[in-house]
């Protein structure tokens, strides 16, 4: 059934939460402004990093500080984005036999093109062919244009492709790509929420992504 995985990242492969509210704390501390706690910042993330520190900072890109402070962000998580980052359990093993299979996998994320490719190329090696993130000229999910750019350059079609994420944004975006999305409940998002927001595929562990198609 699915020949090509196109992955989020954060929240889904990687455990990147808590560097991601270090960084955002950094930002805040560094400007003055008060801190955000973890459960804050898991609700502000899911679309781009940007997005995440216009929820944290105090009215957003209205403070006049904001651009600082986002740049403070930027430059702190480039340096600190493996303090505590993670491949969820499990996930090293789904992906090593997903490419035992032959099957084609990519990463599709909202974070920055940069942090992407270092996080993808740290953790997974030549595991995960494409790795796609944020950047200039291309719009971010849950447009569908990193995912088309991603299956480009894969060579491979919405034909027996899935999109696996942790977010409403995943689902959105499996929705606008034209492709059937797998939701997995070790991320950000809880079941409820994913339910609530369209989700008609639920994993609990990426084992269980094996089940959906991976034999067909």
């Amino acid at each position: 059934m699915y020949n090509t995985y196109i992955f989020d990242l954060d929240g889904t492969l990687l455990s990147t939460l808590g560097d991601l509210a270090a960084s955002c704390n950094y930002a805040l501390r560094t400007n003055g402004m008060p801190e955000r706690t973890i459960d804050e910042v898991r609700v502000f993330v899911g679309n781009g990093v940007k997005k995440l520190m216009e929820r944290a900072v105090p009215n957003g890109e209205d403070n006049p500080a904001f651009e600082k402070t986002y740049s403070d962000f930027r430059k702190h998580y480039m340096e600190h984005n493996l303090d505590t980052t993670k491949p969820y359990d499990g996930v090293m093993d789904l992906l090593k036999e997903l490419n035992s299979r032959g099957k084609k996998v990519a990463v599709v994320s909202n974070k920055f093109y940069a942090a992407t490719q270092e996080l993808c190329r740290h953790f997974f090696g030549n595991i995960v062919q494409v790795a796609i993130g944020e950047r200039e000229g291309i719009r971010k999910k849950p447009a569908p244009d990193t995912v088309i750019e991603a299956m480009r350059q894969l060579g491979v079609t919405t034909e027996g492709t899935v999109y696996i994420g942790d977010s409403d944004v995943d689902i959105e975006t499996a929705r606008n790509s034209g492709m059937p999305c797998i939701s997995v409940l070790w991320g950000f998002r809880d079941r409820d929420f994913l339910l609530q927001h369209g989700a008609t595929t639920l994993v609990d562990t990426p084992a269980d992504i094996l089940s959906q198609g991976i034999n067909a």
